[in-house]
């Protein structure tokens, strides 16, 4: 079972979140680029890119925050970050 937790903050107070469950034989990759769409969908965003700093954050810690410099339209929060629970 793989597990995504995703969540918005704004002045370091929690504004949405959500868990994405993934149980298919997709690779580690596919997994989350699939979970960050279903995210995007439900949280009503453009998705985010990937900068240099997020994908090493992710790769060492399993986290990662998507902040302004990371979206294309303006966003009304300080961040997204999305986490893995279980993999």
């Amino acid at each position: 079972m793989f597990r995504l937790w995703a969540k918005i903050l704004k002045d370091n107070r929690l504004i949405k979140d959500t868990v994405i469950y993934n149980d298919s034989s997709d690779t580690r990759t596919h997994k989350i680029l699939q979970a960050l769409e279903d995210i995007c969908v439900e949280f009503d965003l453009g998705k985010p890119i990937w900068l240099e700093i997020n994908i090493n954050e992710f790769k060492k810690q399993g986290k990662t925050r998507f902040n302004s410099d990371s979206f294309i339209e303006p966003i009304d929060f300080d961040y997204l970050e999305i986490q893995i629970i279980e993999e």
